[in-house]
């Protein structure tokens, strides 16, 4: 059962900052959701919860989740009944939850059953992160959103129109797939699948509604001609230059990764991955990362993006966890990986006032954790308990029961 801590000190805390440097012990009181006031120590007699040295890191923001995703893909049903789709999508949330991940942003959920799932949330029904909906992408016609329940659009008009309806029935961004990926026998990342105007109409679409378009994009000169366009959010980059690096790493700009997506062999076996996939993704891996790194050595801001669900396991840890390794193994410093994973992505998204950094007036978006992520970022590894808007949803070791009164701190 999920608890909530309210009017409630935690005591003996090693505040983590992203951007900045790891507090001594210190006390954060929580009310409301809320942090309302972080101090040397808490005031004599008010109940408290020593978490004994233990460091407080903000909640994981992950931006590039599918919640409703089926594996292997070809075992998608696009009729599939709703009610179905958002139980798993459900059960998902959840497992990303428990694993660290308090924020997430959707970029393409079946049935558009983020925006529900989203509204579920917010009236209590069920436990969540913070969900930032995409509903359904847009794709062309045989595109790299076939069959998974996307939009299928031809044309400019036909693009404005459906990144329109999504965003008035609830979207907070828009989706697009301006390449071919790696899921599909036959399909290249640097395969163009939107012409300049598709994107720019989508672009003009999601402006008018006062927000942004994300692109799934393996190739650089896809990612030019989408930022002369107006895209600023782009994921994977498998195949990048130095000269659209640099073009990258204009402020504003932010790019996903995914490196999860072509180092994580066991477990796409264990999901029945079709052969050609786990072949696609071999063989992207040694550009990938070297993309990765590029974008690195020329500033551009990254985030953490995960492609498989958040809470499943490869290598040994959630999917989140090891995509802010990856991130370490790409050139990032253990602090700019889990900036990577807070505050950038947070920023990127509109939410950076709410939720990434633990203080006075945020969100209580919570990790407890043994050692400091901004040293080693396995130390996420070792989540003891995991706090999103005031709620305990997890709790490995009792560390947020029974709190005391009074008495010596």
């Amino acid at each position: 059962m999920t608890t909530t801590l309210e009017h409630l000190w935690l005591t003996g805390a090693r505040v983590v900052d992203p951007d900045g440097a790891t507090s001594g012990p210190c006390a954060l009181h929580v009310s409301d959701g809320r942090v309302t006031d972080v101090r040397a120590q808490a005031p004599d007699g008010e109940p408290s919860l020593d978490l004994g040295g233990r460091f407080v890191a903000p909640g994981l923001v992950t931006v590039h989740t599918h919640l409703s995703i089926v594996f292997p893909f070809v075992d998608t049903d696009e009729q599939e009944r709703p009610d179905l789709t958002a139980f798993r999508s459900a059960a998902r949330a959840r497992d990303a939850l428990e694993a660290g991940a308090t924020t997430v942003r959707c970029v393409h959920e079946q049935h558009a059953v983020d925006v529900t799932l989203r509204e579920a949330d917010r009236r209590g029904w069920f436990v969540a992160p913070r969900i930032l909906a995409g509903g359904r992408a847009l794709s062309t016609p045989g595109g790299h959103g076939q069959g998974s329940g996307s939009v299928y659009c031809d044309g400019p008009d036909a693009f404005e129109a459906a990144a329109r309806a999504e965003l008035e029935a609830g979207a907070d961004h828009v989706k697009i797939f301006i390449t071919g990926g790696l899921a599909h026998a036959g399909e290249r990342p640097q395969d163009p699948e939107m012409s300049d105007a598709e994107i720019a109409a989508v672009v003009r679409a999601a402006a008018d509604h006062g927000t942004y378009v994300v692109a799934h994009a393996g190739h650089f000169s896809a990612i030019r001609r989408a930022v002369d366009v107006g895209v600023r959010s782009f994921e994977h980059a498998y195949v990048v230059d130095d000269a659209t690096a640099r073009v990258l790493a204009q402020p504003g700009v932010y790019v996903s990764p995914t490196l999860a997506v072509t180092r994580s062999q066991d477990w796409m076996a264990e999901h029945g991955f079709e052969q050609h996939s786990r072949d696609n993704a071999r063989r992207a891996a040694v550009d990938h990362l070297e993309s990765a790194r590029r974008l690195v050595a020329a500033g551009v801001t990254l985030t953490n993006g995960t492609d498989i669900p958040p809470g499943d396991r490869t290598e040994g840890t959630s999917a989140v966890v090891r995509e802010a390794e990856l991130l370490v193994e790409a050139g990032l410093t253990a602090r700019q990986a889990l900036a990577a994973s807070t505050t950038n992505p947070a920023r990127m998204c509109g939410v950076d006032d709410e939720t990434a950094r633990i203080t006075v007036g945020r969100s209580a978006d919570l990790l407890v954790l043994d050692a400091d992520p901004t040293v080693d970022v396995s130390a996420l590894r070792a989540v003891r308990a995991v706090v999103s808007r005031g709620r305990v949803v997890r709790d490995d070791v009792h560390l947020l029961t029974a709190p005391t009164s009074g008495g010596p701190r």
